[in-house]
């Protein structure tokens, strides 16, 4: 199952994020495709701002990850577009991110391919004129039952 929508400016992804955010249900892997600069991470803003993070959201892109608690679950921000061999996720205790209580959002998820987990959820942001085309794709059981709850709203 896939949905789109036609994000006009940075307010439209921040919305997106939001939408996202209501439905959450850990545990639960997002997997962000999309060009340098093409909202990513700013979609990843909404969400986690959504879901209660009164701070900056900056993107982890040296550090590889960024912790957040918000109401009860673990939500990680992986930034892997700097990783220079999937191996380094094995020494950074990669498996030690994912649990029951876990919101992954991943941006770059290829770099990592073979030791991430399987995406619930992948998103594609592209560049559509001035604004960003999303297009959200259900992979299990748990990201279809979430785009079917955002379809509903």
């Amino acid at each position: 199952m896939n949905l789109s929508f036609n994000l006009a400016d940075e307010a439209d992804t921040l919305a997106l994020g939001k939408a996202l955010a209501a439905q959450i249900q850990p545990p639960l892997v997002i997997h962000l495709h999309g060009d340098l600069g093409a909202g990513k991470t700013t979609l990843t803003r909404g969400l986690i701002q959504s879901l209660g993070h009164t701070g900056a959201v900056k993107s982890p892109t040296y550090a590889l990850v960024e912790p957040y608690e918000l109401n009860g679950m673990q939500v990680y921000h992986f930034d892997l577009y700097r990783l220079n061999d999937p191996e380094e996720l094995e020494f950074m205790g990669i498996r030690d991110y994912f649990s029951d209580t876990t919101l992954a959002l991943v941006e770059w998820p290829s770099k990592g391919e073979g030791l991430l987990p399987e995406a619930d959820l992948t998103i594609e942001l592209a560049y559509q004129g001035e604004g960003r085309l999303a297009t959200l794709t259900g992979i299990s059981a748990a990201g279809l039952h979430l785009l079917a709850q955002l379809q509903s709203e």
